[in-house]
């Protein structure tokens, strides 16, 4: 979002819908860095204003966060609007934004401080209050850009901002597009919506994906897309070199989940989920290469010939054994009760090993949290050893795996590269195999099995080009 002329000549203005503009609807994220600024940083968890007047300890904290928020608000309406006066009204759109929030978050702050009241209550109202800021900010300019430029575009602001109405997500959408000709109108969405029951409480940051998704299904659209800064390739191009990664040209959302239980989305699953169930097609397109027709999702894709699509992973994973003599016998009650506490302690569970008196299960969580949750399964059973070890785990993924001796080889590579495989799992359904491997040996990982299942096909431009 924040190289608008990327957007402008390359989204908007792309040949092909020079000669209509219209019948699109664009759905917005924030700036880069800005959610983080306004409520925590997702990989470090380093606190921006939410996680600052959350924790309360310091008044000035989170008034210094908002100011430097502010600040750095400014600078990017400085870099986007080349005219006093444009700027000048970008600023103040902002300024009314965050103005009306800071005097919400003081005015909370000193009515919790008489005792009668928790903040702790309005937290969430809070976090989404906040979270609603930062797409506000990009829409408006968005559109007010393009507005300059020539194209009749209208800013829409599904944030309920100072609105007395709780609806339904639908709802709210409905509402909103009641008022907008998508023949001669180009509307410029916030990612963010208010909802009665709050999108945040339900899928964190993955909000403006169930926006995006909501709206494509309730518009009836044809396809759905979704612009990024680099394509839906066979591996990380960092990990394997930009000329051994392949794009992909056709899956289907299948591997998309398989992608995002790895912390690697392409859309978030509950957002697939409408589009899914609605045979609405997903493209992945690469917004610095226009001309790419990019990776198309749909429901309904297996690939011709079987094959390995995608090897992609995830570092920093937990294993968690539970070790009891006791469970043979009683696996489903173990499994429950570890599974209430991980689900207690929010940790997310990428893939588990169970045999007749050990579950493992591989969390993708902080040291703090395992600590936790390790506590509490020692505390119901006594008696059990448990053990953890960090580990990462590596996956080939694929709309169609059913080769014959895909797996031998695929250890093979492995072994030839002496890396150890702690464990390993493959369904039935043969859209995955996944190899739990030493945190150390991840990127060795990668290529190996990329080099063995990807590389030696000669793909051309894309694996199973649309």
């Amino acid at each position: 979002m924040s190289d608008y002329k990327a957007v402008r000549d390359n989204i908007v203005l792309k040949p092909g819908f020079s000669q209509n503009l219209y019948q699109r609807v664009f759905v917005v994220s924030a700036y880069s860095g800005i959610t983080n600024d306004l409520l925590e940083h997702k990989k470090s968890g380093q606190p921006g204003v939410y996680g600052l007047f959350a924790s309360s300890e310091n008044d000035d904290d989170w008034y210094d966060a908002m100011a430097r928020l502010q600040s750095k608000l400014h600078s990017i309406n400085q870099a986007l609007f080349v005219g006093d006066e444009d700027l000048e009204r970008a600023n103040r759109f902002i300024d009314t934004r965050l103005e009306a929030a800071h005097q919400c978050l003081t005015d909370l702050q000193g009515v919790c401080r008489h005792g009668h009241f928790s903040l702790s209550e309005h937290l969430d109202t809070v976090r989404e209050m906040l979270a609603s800021i930062g797409e506000a900010h990009s829409a408006w300019n968005t559109a007010a850009l393009l507005q300059r430029d020539g194209v009749n575009a209208c800013f829409v602001d599904l944030s309920g901002w100072q609105t007395e109405a709780h609806m339904s997500l639908d709802e709210r959408i409905l509402q909103a597009f009641d008022a907008v000709d998508l023949s001669a109108e180009l509307p410029i969405v916030t990612g963010y919506a208010h909802t009665n029951s709050g999108l945040m409480a339900s899928f964190n940051r993955g909000y403006s994906e169930i926006t995006f998704s909501r709206i494509a299904v309730l518009t009836g659209a044809r396809e759905a897309i979704i612009h990024k800064e680099f394509h839906l390739s066979s591996a990380d191009p960092h990990l394997v070199g930009e000329s051994n990664a392949v794009p992909i040209g056709r899956t289907n959302y299948d591997v998309a989940d398989q992608l995002a239980n790895l912390g690697m989305e392409a859309i978030h699953p509950k957002a697939a989920k409408g589009l899914r169930q609605n045979a609405i097609p997903l493209r992945i397109k690469n917004t610095f290469e226009p001309e790419h027709a990019g990776t198309v999702i749909a429901q309904d894709y297996v690939s011709e010939t079987p094959r390995v699509e995608i090897i992609a992973g995830s570092k920093g994973i937990h294993a968690l054994e539970l070790f009891d003599q006791d469970m043979m016998g009683q696996i489903d009650l173990y499994d429950r009760e570890f599974l209430e506490i991980v689900r207690r302690f929010k940790a997310e569970i990428v893939a588990k090993d169970v045999n007749a008196n050990t579950i493992t299960h591989y969390l993708a969580t902080n040291l703090k949290t395992i600590k936790r949750i390790r506590g509490a399964l020692q505390d119901r059973y006594p008696d059990a050893e448990l053990d953890q070890r960090k580990a990462a785990i590596v996956s080939a993924i694929g709309s169609d795996m059913r080769v014959a001796g895909m797996l031998s080889k695929a250890v093979s590579a492995l072994a030839a590269q002496n890396i150890n495989v702690l464990a390993m799992h493959q369904s039935m359904r043969q859209v995955d195999m996944q190899f739990v491997v030493n945190e150390e040996d991840y990127e060795l990982a990668v290529k190996s099995l990329h080099a063995c299942l990807v590389e030696v096909h000669d793909h051309g431009k894309a694996i199973c080009a649309a």
